[in-house]
């Protein structure tokens, strides 16, 4: 379980999914990922499109995630109603806005709303107690990436029901007023927010650019990675497609 996992800080790969279509997702799932995340941040998803691709990753039993746009309760409840596995939800900035996500992501008083004809509910076929326990398993990620972040980092690490703190390392660099996510006011940014998060007993995640970079904060103690996607995959699969074809 992707939750469970999570909290062992076990290490984790995964890549984002940026083509909204599920026969990407489905051919995915044959791989050893550990985890699939549909970026509707980034990328053209719309409500249809998570669904099916939700769908695809459930029928080839892949764990799947969904980048929200934002952090609406409506969001955050059409996600999981879909049946995805968990959120990772952008520009969390303070302990008060990630303590709303937590409870909008659980069932409660004014917290997720519930129905029972949902693809997680089992479409009225599981009873209410069931699907109560149920919605325990979901993984919240929560997305940092903005100066706020940085400044509140000691009482978002606190947060109860929070199962990783992830760096957004490129809109960091962006915050931070840098244009290389290699910049020492960068790499001194993003070891704070891990070093803090680490203390308080949350996994951490992070994409990584420089793959030769991946053993330094494995070593530091990231578990979760995010890398690539199925748009860099299609490009590097191809240069060297060409390249062999080249030296032929």
């Amino acid at each position: 379980m992707l939750k469970q996992q999570l909290k062992n800080k076990q290490s984790l790969l995964g890549t984002f999914i940026k083509t909204p279509h599920y026969n990407v997702v489905e051919v995915l799932a044959h791989t050893a990922m550990d985890t699939l995340c549909l970026d509707a941040e980034h990328a053209p998803f719309s409500r249809h499109d998570l669904d099916t691709c939700i769908l695809a990753a459930r029928a080839g039993k892949m764990p799947v995630l969904v980048r929200t746009p934002n952090d609406a309760p409506e969001t955050l409840l059409n996600v999981l109603d879909m049946g995805a596995d968990g959120v990772v939800v952008p520009h969390v900035k303070t302990a008060e806005q990630l303590n709303a996500i937590v409870k909008h992501c659980h069932y409660g008083a004014g917290g997720r709303g519930y129905a029972g004809s949902s693809r997680f509910a089992g479409y009225t076929t599981k009873p209410l107690g069931k699907n109560l326990e149920a919605s325990k398993n979901v993984s919240i990620v929560a997305q940092l990436e903005d100066l706020d972040a940085i400044e509140n980092i000691e009482e978002i690490a606190q947060v109860e029901g929070v199962d990783c703190l992830f760096i957004g390392r490129m809109d960091l660099t962006v915050a931070l007023g840098e244009t290389s996510a290699d910049a020492l006011a960068v790499k001194q940014a993003v070891e704070h927010l891990v070093e803090v998060s680490h203390k308080a007993g949350k996994a951490t995640g992070m994409f990584v650019g420089n793959l030769n970079e991946l053993a330094y904060w494995k070593e530091k103690g990231v578990s979760l990675f995010l890398l690539s996607s199925d748009h860099g995959f299609m490009l590097s699969g191809a240069k060297a497609l060409r390249e062999t074809f080249d030296k032929a």
